[in-house]
């Protein structure tokens, strides 16, 4: 018989995985051609901000650096899901399903864009603070 600690842990473990399938879901929906285009500018945040090395609040910040990850990934795909109608979402959930179980390719493309998105950001914002402080 498992004890509370770790149905707590396993609890998490699957939240961890149905919030790993759901963004996937979501890219899925996101590529549709019937997913209204301000959901895909939204989900596009979404799946940025979710696969992002760099959060708005640091992960080495105790506590509140996971806890953006905890509240503000979830809650921006919730919101994008209600942008999604529910036809697209059923048949993007099937496509990750089937994905999933089959092995992906690497996704380091996306992650050297959005790497050199906010490097590019942050280069912005550094020039911006030696022009001003002049």
């Amino acid at each position: 018989m498992k004890g509370r600690k770790e149905l707590i842990i396993e609890k998490w473990k699957q939240s961890a995985r149905t919030l790993k399938s759901e963004t996937h879901a979501l890219y899925l929906a996101y590529k549709h051609p019937q997913t209204p285009w301000y959901a895909k500018v939204f989900a596009c945040f979404v799946i940025a901000y979710a696969f992002s090395p760099i959060d708005l609040v640091p992960d080495f910040i105790p506590i509140l650096g996971y806890l953006d990850d905890l509240i503000l990934v979830p809650l921006g795909i919730a919101l994008a899901l209600k942008m999604i109608p529910t036809s697209v979402m059923v048949d993007c959930r099937m496509q990750a399903g089937i994905e999933t179980g089959e092995e992906r390719q690497s996704h380091w493309f996306s992650a050297v864009i959005i790497i050199m998105i906010w490097f590019t950001i942050a280069a912005f914002f550094i020039l911006w603070l030696i022009d001003y402080s002049k």
